[in-house]
């Protein structure tokens, strides 16, 4: 992961770590993850000063990179232990899949929109990110070739878990996806277990739209 902090950000990176332990994040190895990876290269210049605040903010193409809190809550439900093969759909702003590399063997991240892919690589390898392979698709469809994965996370809202989704999920594995509307989603678990998803439903969230073939049409 990246070298020295820039000293300006040491004490909001700590402050945020500490906000999110007073939110309930208690898995050490995200908050370790959260602060050590720096968020202020995720974001556009013109927000950088907020970068350790606990809020979403705009990363261009209509996305936003979530509030860290999300991430948390998120990341925290995959139970890491720094063996598995992760899949991300939607690379973003590649906050999150940092945060992911940190805490697994290898992340396979999948993103839509080219614009964004185009700054999220050189920005994994200013922070020295090395354990991560970008794919430009159609999320909703997974990525087959390096499947199945112990871990899936999405990062946009879905109507329903996309059925390449379903397929490329190991036995055992765990998937976070907002499931929902267009406007509102519930964050939701699922795991595999004998061939079928269980759900458990996590906490209600607000991601942009998953499109794609398995998704909201575009």
């Amino acid at each position: 992961m990246a070298g020295a902090i820039e000293p300006e950000f040491r004490g909001a990176r700590r402050r945020l770590v500490e906000a999110l332990q007073d939110k309930g994040i208690r898995d050490l190895a995200v908050l370790r993850a959260i602060d050590q990876v720096p968020r202020h290269l995720f974001v556009p210049p013109t927000v950088r000063h907020r970068a350790y605040e606990d809020a979403a903010l705009p990363i261009g193409s209509g996305q936003t990179i979530s509030q860290p809190y999300v991430h948390a809550r998120a990341i925290e439900q995959l139970m890491l232990t720094g063996k598995e093969r992760v899949l991300e759909i939607g690379t973003g702003s590649a906050y999150q899949t940092a945060l992911l590399a940190e805490l697994s063997a290898q992340v396979f991240s999948v993103e839509r929109y080219a614009a964004l892919l185009d700054k999220a690589r050189p920005l994994l390898q200013q922070a020295n990110v090395r354990n991560v392979s970008v794919l430009l698709g159609d999320g909703t469809l997974g990525w087959r070739e390096y499947g199945p994965y112990d871990g899936i996370i999405v990062s946009a809202g879905a109507p329903h878990v996309p059925a390449a989704l379903e397929e490329q999920l190991a036995e055992g594995g765990r998937m976070l996806i907002p499931i929902g509307d267009r406007d509102e989603q519930m964050l939701t678990l699922f795991i595999k277990r004998d061939g079928q998803l269980e759900r458990r439903d996590i906490t209600p969230v607000r991601f942009v739209p998953l499109v794609g073939a398995g998704g909201w049409p575009a």
